[in-house]
């Protein structure tokens, strides 16, 4: 019987591990095939507090884990395919390792990139279609690439694959961008980035090598343009990673999951969530890294009480 079985790392997730661990609750922490969640496939982290000079993705999540580690949480790496919270003690069916008991649980599964389900996209993926500028930049040295979307993460890899590519063409399929004043202005004076604005993708076009181009129709004129490419970046957002709750925990119209405010308890007591998997607004490290500290002293609390309970009677 685990006190606490938290579902996903990323910083929420890794920080809840921290705090439970170091209250001696020996949280299991089970890591998806994404350890370390977006962080991983991020570059230099520069706005995560006590790093002046920043920090690489990687870098700072393989710190937290061994943090968490030091003070006693255990990691089991599967994925988490069905939960039972009708009932305590909660039950997580891991695949290929059977299930597990848990008399609370933190879901820390964090949120997924999109795509833009057109034709030619999911079936180049790993052949010039990806949605991870520093798992694949490197591929794409002196040659030419897209970068699709216009919020922060769309700048921010478009920036960052200038260090590869010869030129990234930015395609957004409104004549605004949604990124922040500070991202906009970084792009633009980038003399790499060129940009097509207000065209909407239409198709990946791909040949024996891989990928060619993009289509995309201008939205004003609909005139037809294929843009020659040898690498597309999808940077449109995220999706939450609640599907394997099977409606059980309460979502917003997105999926994103519910929790009372100025806390992150579910509708299920004993049930919490941290991180992007219920932060649809900031989704910024530090904050799933605050959630998961929330989290953290919220399960510890709630575990606290039960025990009171059962020693009452």
């Amino acid at each position: 019987m685990n006190k606490t079985i938290i579902i996903g790392t990323g910083p929420g997730g890794l920080t809840s591990a921290i705090y439970l661990a170091r209250a001696g609750l020996e949280p299991l922490v089970i890591e998806g095939p994404e350890p370390g969640g977006q962080l991983t496939t991020t570059t230099e982290v520069e706005n995560f507090p006590g790093f002046p000079d920043g920090i690489m993705g990687p870098e700072l999540m393989s710190n937290m884990r061994q943090q968490a580690e030091r003070f006693g949480a255990r990691f089991l790496t599967g994925w988490v395919n069905k939960v039972d919270f009708s009932e305590r003690p909660f039950t997580v069916h891991v695949e290929g390792q059977g299930e597990l008991k848990a008399e609370s649980i933190i879901v820390s599964t964090g949120a997924s990139a999109k795509y833009l389900g057109i034709p030619g996209e999911k079936e180049n993926v790993g052949r010039g279609v990806s949605t991870c500028a520093t798992c694949d930049g490197f591929f794409f040295r002196n040659k030419k690439i897209i970068v699709v979307g216009g919020g922060d993460s769309a700048m921010e890899e478009a920036n960052f694959l200038t260090r590869f590519a010869s030129e990234v063409v930015l395609v957004n399929r409104r004549s605004e961008l949604r990124a922040s004043k500070i991202m906009q202005t970084r792009a633009q004076a980038n003399p790499k980035i060129s940009w097509n604005l207000n065209a909407t993708p239409q198709e990946v076009l791909a040949g024996d090598q891989g990928v060619t181009g993009l289509k995309v129709v201008n939205n004003e004129t609909g005139a037809e343009e294929v843009i020659e490419a040898a690498g597309i970046f999808i940077a449109i957002g995220h999706t939450p990673n609640t599907k394997f709750l099977d409606g059980q925990l309460t979502t917003d119209d997105h999926g994103y999951l519910l929790v009372t405010p100025g806390t992150t308890a579910t509708n299920i007591p004993g049930v919490f969530a941290c991180g992007d998997v219920q932060d649809s607004r900031y989704r910024q490290a530090i904050s799933a890294a605050g959630t998961g500290c929330m989290a953290a002293l919220d399960c510890e609390r709630f575990l606290e009480n039960v025990e009171s309970a059962v020693l009452a009677h």
